[in-house]
């Protein structure tokens, strides 16, 4: 591994960022700069929080603290766009896909941490 770019739960996550991001802008108006902004600032938490956390990779607790916070980033994500799906139903294509996706990256985050605390060599 010679970058974050080579982990898996980036590359995942970044993408789900980027596909996430454009369709925030579908709520209404009045949710633009309130629940919209706070998936966007989410989603984007998930894939900055792995970075980090792989900038400060030679200390251990630090990578798993960021790995954490990722993880938790993820979870309030998922929150999000349940809220979205509740509130304005059909209004997100494929929002339902979004919630699994992210369901799905939050189990391959915690594995990944699971990984670094049992394995990783400072």
């Amino acid at each position: 591994m010679n970058s974050y770019k080579d982990l898996d739960i980036y590359k995942i996550a970044l993408d789900l960022f980027y596909q996430v991001h454009p369709v925030t802008l579908l709520l209404p108006k009045y949710e633009l700069y309130e629940l919209g902004s706070q998936l966007r600032r989410s989603s984007d938490s998930v894939v900055s929080n792995i970075i980090e956390g792989y900038g400060r990779k030679r200390y251990k607790a630090d990578f798993i603290r960021f790995l954490v916070f990722s993880h938790s980033s993820c979870l309030e994500t998922k929150g999000h766009l349940e809220k979205i799906h509740n509130l304005y139903e059909g209004l997100i294509p494929d929002n339902l896909k979004f919630i699994n996706d992210y369901d799905i990256l939050g189990a391959k985050i915690f594995n990944f941490i699971k990984y670094v605390e049992e394995n990783w060599k400072t």
